[in-house]
């Protein structure tokens, strides 16, 4: 039936034709969701091996291994490739998989085939988040938060309390009570006790009192049978290597935060990487599967 005139306001007519819409939804989701659980496998195997190659853990013993600052840039690193390379892969299936679009503008084409594979991007992540909540598998987490909380706890003040709460270290506690007196080894408890907070309570204020000094320099005399020239020596000492200690941790708060900080802008950097990488891929994939298909 041939289309029917349609009168307007000014008294012309108008061609009214007939505009045929398709039902089917641009988004292919069958070639997004397989996209998107493509690229999650590959990431996971790309984090196990990251793991394998210490690309994501720190030594657990003092002094040795790689330091926080340069596993994070390694893991950084890693992480860029790893979701370049799971980005495209995923957004290369969904383009490559989903079904051909019949009657549809070239631009129009590219458009929904980086849109799908931008979605398939964003199925992938939420999924990848989903499984780092539920079961911890997401290996450079261990990193993350390890920096995320000693920095925490060096912003909110916390690595003092938990400096005061563990207290000078036995190595120190000892060297002051040094003797050559077996019999008076066994009363050095309390002492040991009594001086311990003290110090905590120096390093809490910023100094030791000379009055307090003056008192540990007893008791350490009176246990340990120095003389108290050489008693007030090892108080002073004991109480700069306890400073130097907490400046040590306070500095090692400090680059584990930096650390911390730049793990982060990789994490955003990488994922906006691979957002990018599966759109393009998604539209190389729908390209061939149009020429091909």
């Amino acid at each position: 039936m041939p289309d029917t005139p349609m009168t307007g306001a000014a008294g012309g007519s108008v061609d009214q034709r007939s505009v045929v819409e398709s039902s089917a939804s641009g988004v292919a989701w069958p070639a997004i969701i397989g996209g998107a659980f493509a690229s999650v496998a590959l990431a996971v195997l790309l984090l196990t091996l990251g793991s394998g190659l210490g690309l994501a853990s720190v030594s657990p013993w003092p002094n040795t291994g790689a330091s926080v600052t340069t596993v994070t840039v390694m893991t950084g690193i890693w992480l860029i490739v790893m979701h370049w390379l799971a980005s495209g892969l995923g957004g290369y299936l969904t383009g490559r998989l989903r079904t051909k679009w019949a009657g549809l503008h070239t631009h129009e084409v590219f458009f929904r085939d980086t849109a799908n594979g931008f979605l398939s991007w964003a199925v992938a992540s939420v999924v990848g988040a989903v499984i780092v909540t539920s079961t911890a598998a997401f290996v450079v987490s261990g990193t993350a938060a390890i920096a995320t909380g000693v920095a925490g706890g060096a912003a909110n003040g916390t690595m003092q309390s938990v400096a005061l709460a563990a207290g000078p270290s036995t190595y120190l506690l000892d060297r002051l009570f040094r003797t050559d007196r077996p019999n008076a080894a066994g009363a050095d408890a309390d002492a040991k006790a009594q001086i311990g907070q003290i110090i905590l309570n120096g390093l809490a204020t910023g100094d030791v009192p000379a009055a307090d000094k003056k008192y540990v320099a007893q008791l350490v005399s009176a246990h340990t049978g120095v003389a108290a020239d050489e008693s007030a020596k090892r108080v002073d000492q004991a109480i700069a290597d306890a400073k130097t200690a907490e400046v040590k941790l306070q500095q090692a708060a400090d680059a584990a935060r930096k650390a911390g900080a730049t793990l982060t802008i990789f994490t955003g950097l990488a994922m906006l990487i691979g957002a990018f990488i599966a759109c393009a891929a998604a539209a190389l994939g729908g390209q061939q599967r149009d020429v091909h298909g």
